[in-house]
């Protein structure tokens, strides 16, 4: 199993590209099971969770070619030969999920196993089927699978989410653009993915309003069309890699970047002593003036701070000057990287949902294992600010969600490289 090797050698310069987003494309590539006709995305990113979307699109006869070295993906769905999607491949990744609807809507029926992906919580499916039962579906949970049925069509309804979850928002969203009539979602989450989605899904002839807003409009249409759309830069690839030359020193310009994808969390580097401005080409970022200071930090909602940065931002406040709390309130269980971090000399007490960082003045190098994807660049961050050597393991996690991580923080300075494993 590869691991990865991080030496600390001092301030990061230069540039870093951001790739399109993950969790964007995971959910533009379904968007291809609601029309015949071609979808073709552009600027996607080159992760291992591509190629299970992929996999498992293929599973139910969808074409789907990579070109252009990866970064475009051309899709259809005009002979779809399966509406089950199959637990071997979803159990890789929780957005497999986000195939329930479109198939719903397009065919009437769905057989969606429940999803894994990361271990950082239940998150369970049930705003996804209440949400999709509002609109007529009938769904039933058999042997670990959701088995889903329309058999008159869907049918447009007002239904409010007890919670602003992004995935049960995408996923009624897509369903409800072929429903019979009108959809109003009501508490819809807000996040720059959602508004792709719906950027992506009007090009294909969807009539959809108030994206970006906790109030989601959606006018049913017969049918859908072909479409080319380019998917938005990765707002988390973006603040992870804000936050390298923030730990490490240094000015590293952040190509593609726009403030309004890290607003929050800009603000809060902005109160630890780092400083983001926009340039032509993105966002530059560096500290303002020796070590930073230590900052709160509440995971919220877009357009809160992020809960995937927040085990990034936790490694920033380990070397950080005073004591910060962070409080997880998104996803129970994910303070797995913290005992890492302590093994590294940080100074973290866990207590539920809070975790309280005092700043040391300098991390030591360690053996430190991956348990998740955000987890694991969290402790690359800390290996490049500390002293001596440091051994991230079990990194197919990082494989997930970024793409050329090594290259890309080589191309600023970082003294890091890839381990092979047997």
């Amino acid at each position: 199993m590869d691991s990865i090797l991080v030496t600390g050698n001092g301030p990061l310069n230069g540039q870093i590209p951001i790739a399109g987003a993950k969790n964007a494309c995971l959910t533009l590539m379904p968007a291809t099971l609601l029309s015949e006709e071609p979808l073709t995305l552009t600027n996607a990113p080159r992760l291992s969770d591509i190629k299970t979307m992929t996999a498992l699109l293929q599973s139910l006869g969808a074409e789907v070619s990579s070109l252009q070295d990866g970064q475009v993906i051309a899709m259809s769905s005009h002979n779809l030969t399966s509406q089950t999607a199959d637990y071997d491949i979803v159990r890789k990744m929780r957005a497999s999920n986000l195939v329930l609807g479109p198939l719903l809507a397009r065919f009437g029926q769905a057989v969606v196993s429940l999803p894994g992906g990361c271990a950082i919580g239940a998150r369970p499916m049930d705003l996804h089927v209440e949400g999709l039962e509002a609109l007529g579906a009938e769904i039933e949970l058999k042997d670990g699978y959701l088995h889903a049925g329309a058999p008159g069509g869907l049918k447009g309804a007002v239904h409010e989410m007890r919670f602003a979850s992004v995935g049960a928002t995408e996923n009624i969203v897509m369903a409800a653009t072929l429903a019979k009539g009108t959809t109003v979602l009501k508490n819809a989450a807000r996040e720059p993915e959602i508004v792709d989605l719906v950027e992506c899904l009007r090009k294909m002839g969807a009539q959809i309003s108030g994206e970006g807003s906790s109030t989601i409009e959606i006018q049913g249409v017969d049918r859908l069309h072909g479409a080319t759309h380019q998917v938005v830069t990765d707002r988390i690839e973006l603040g992870t890699y804000m936050l390298a030359p923030a730990i490490c020193g240094g000015e590293v310009e952040l190509l593609g970047g726009r403030m309004s994808l890290v607003e929050s969390f800009a603000a809060k580097l902005d109160a630890a002593g780092v400083s983001v401005t926009e340039t032509q080409n993105g966002l530059k970022v560096a500290r303002k003036n020796g070590r930073v200071q230590a900052v709160d930090v509440v995971t919220e909602p877009f357009p809160g701070f992020p809960t995937d940065l927040q085990a990034q931002m936790m490694a920033l406040m380990c070397t950080a000057e005073g004591t910060s709390v962070l409080e997880e309130r998104i996803f129970e269980n994910r303070f797995m990287h913290a005992p890492e971090l302590v093994r590294m000399g940080a100074n973290i007490e866990v207590h539920g949902g809070t975790a309280t960082v005092t700043g040391v003045e300098a991390l030591k190098g360690a053996p430190v294992m991956a348990t998740d994807l955000r987890a694991s660049v969290s402790l690359i961050l800390a290996g490049l600010a500390a002293e001596g050597e440091t051994t991230v393991s079990r990194v197919y996690h990082l494989d997930r969600g970024y793409e050329h991580v090594v290259r890309k923080l080589e191309g600023v300075g970082a003294k890091i490289e890839r381990i092979k494993g047997e």
